[in-house]
């Protein structure tokens, strides 16, 4: 997570704000991190959460879908995400679904993505970390 630009589902959940004129959560989520930053709280959550939490799987699967799929393609295309329950079911002695959840077991990780958007919405390319 150290460059949010580059994951399609941050790109996607972004394209939905706008699509619902809920762009201002991007500032209102940098607000909390700058604010948590300045008291040294940054490692206490992930504050990027709440942008997805605006949004089913099914939602931000489809605007990817949408956004991937090239302007000359007549198919439809569908991206399927598996759900976090069946991650757990096929790896169940595997607990690093912090990747797909955002619950980093750290509070390193919390501060590593709330400094990678931190860094996206100030448009600075440097890592996270």
């Amino acid at each position: 997570m150290s460059k949010m630009g580059e994951f399609i589902a941050f790109q996607a959940t972004v394209e939905l704000l706008r699509d619902r004129n809920q762009y201002q959560l991007l500032h209102d989520v940098y607000a909390e991190c700058m604010s948590a930053q300045k008291s040294n709280k940054l490692q206490t959550q992930n504050f990027v959460k709440r942008i997805y939490k605006q949004f089913s799987v099914e939602e931000i699967s489809a605007k990817i879908s949408q956004m991937l799929k090239a302007e000359d393609v007549k198919a439809e295309v569908e991206i399927i995400y598996q759900t976090i329950e069946n991650l757990h079911d096929a790896c169940p002695h595997n607990k690093g679904d912090w990747y797909f959840t955002g619950d980093y077991p750290t509070p390193g990780g919390n501060v590593v993505v709330n400094k990678a958007f931190m860094n996206y919405v100030e448009g600075n390319v440097g890592r996270g970390y």
